[in-house]
């Protein structure tokens, strides 16, 4: 299988995060990293699974370069290609916002039509007021808070990309 990585950074946390989650997607399937500054929605074509991914900037905002990229890909026909996302946030000092650039990037696509797979992460172990990232329980996808909680990364990447897979294969 063929993935692309698709991410947005400013600090490079989420580059980060996106490599970690490319190494371990790695050991079983073809992987690319994309930076959505560097990239087209052409590019997108080429995978049979996307990963995207973005950090929340100020109060609830999406990255610079995930701004046009998100108009862009509002014309990419996503067929029958599913998406995972993945966002990172500081659940104290904005928690209020907490990861809403990912739920700005699910509500979107969620309005085309497009085959989001369910993340598996609840919001059991965060600790943050509102996120437009969460609904009913759970995330639209993996949430990191590398601000607070960075000693939980790794396992959270890897019980994800584990989740991944099962629904994937189901």
């Amino acid at each position: 299988m063929q993935i692309g990585i698709f991410y947005g950074t400013s600090t490079g946390h989420t580059e980060e995060v996106a490599e970690q989650i490319a190494s371990l997607l790695k050991r079983k399937d073809d992987v690319v990293l994309k930076n959505v500054a560097e990239a087209r929605k052409e590019d997108m074509e080429e995978y049979d699974f996307l990963i995207l991914g973005t950090p929340t900037w100020g109060y609830g905002d999406l990255q610079d370069d995930w701004l046009s990229f998100i108009d862009e890909i509002d014309t990419f026909d996503f067929k029958n290609t599913p998406v995972a996302l993945f966002g990172l946030g500081d659940q104290c000092g904005f928690s209020d916002t907490f990861v809403d650039g990912m739920g700005t990037i699910y509500e979107r696509l969620s309005k085309k039509g497009v085959a989001i797979l369910s993340s598996g992460c609840s919001v059991e172990s965060y600790g943050f007021n509102v996120s437009k990232a969460a609904i009913q329980g759970e995330f639209v996808g993996l949430a990191i808070d590398e601000d607070n909680q960075p000693d939980l990364t790794e396992k959270r990447i890897q019980e994800w990309v584990e989740h991944l897979y099962q629904v994937l294969v189901a």
